[in-house]
């Protein structure tokens, strides 16, 4: 076996041992693929976008996309200053994204894919308050403060996005209001 072939099992047994104690290191990762899955739905919202939406869609999303990319780098760089593993493949992205994937969803309605996006910030906002406490507990204090400075500016996007389309932040977000 090559020494990057044993790295990379150390890694994989490292990764698989995270995730079943969970770890801020392992929470990490499905915060920074859900980050990564979340960039390909919404190029996918800004290159099939129809209607009236269009225009503030391909006004806001590609600054949207370029500080996401800022910030999953910065959380990369910050894992590897913790001497965490991260996620680098398209297989380890789905399979630690908790966001959901679909091709048929470029032809839904352009509120429908913001609104999608609404959700999706909000359902990794889930999994970074969970990273906080971990990092918290783990002594991590750096990787703790960047997700809360995440935790901030995905509200900001669910705030603006919302907003956008006629919301208050929160609504649509909750249990309750899904089934109404």
């Amino acid at each position: 076996m090559t020494v990057a072939e044993e790295k990379y099992q150390a890694e994989l047994v490292k990764s698989e041992r995270d995730h079943h104690t969970p770890t801020a290191g392992a929470m990490t990762g499905h915060i920074i693929s859900n980050l990564v899955i979340q960039q390909h739905k919404l190029r996918q919202t800004l290159y099939y976008a129809k209607g009236i939406e269009r225009d503030f869609i391909t006004r806001r999303f590609p600054a949207l996309l370029a500080e996401e990319g800022k910030l999953v780098d910065r959380l990369n760089r910050l894992m590897l200053d913790e001497g965490e593993v991260i996620p680098t493949t398209s297989e380890e992205f789905s399979r630690y994204s908790m966001l959901e994937e679909s091709g048929q969803a470029k032809y839904e309605a352009a509120d429908a894919l913001i609104f999608a996006a609404v959700k999706d910030f909000a359902t990794q906002n889930l999994f970074i308050s969970r990273g906080i406490a971990l990092a918290e507990k783990e002594q991590k204090y750096a990787l703790a403060a960047f997700l809360k400075e995440l935790y901030g500016w995905l509200k900001q996007q669910i705030f603006c996005l919302q907003s956008f389309l006629g919301n208050e932040a929160a609504d649509g977000l909750t249990e309750e209001e899904d089934e109404d």
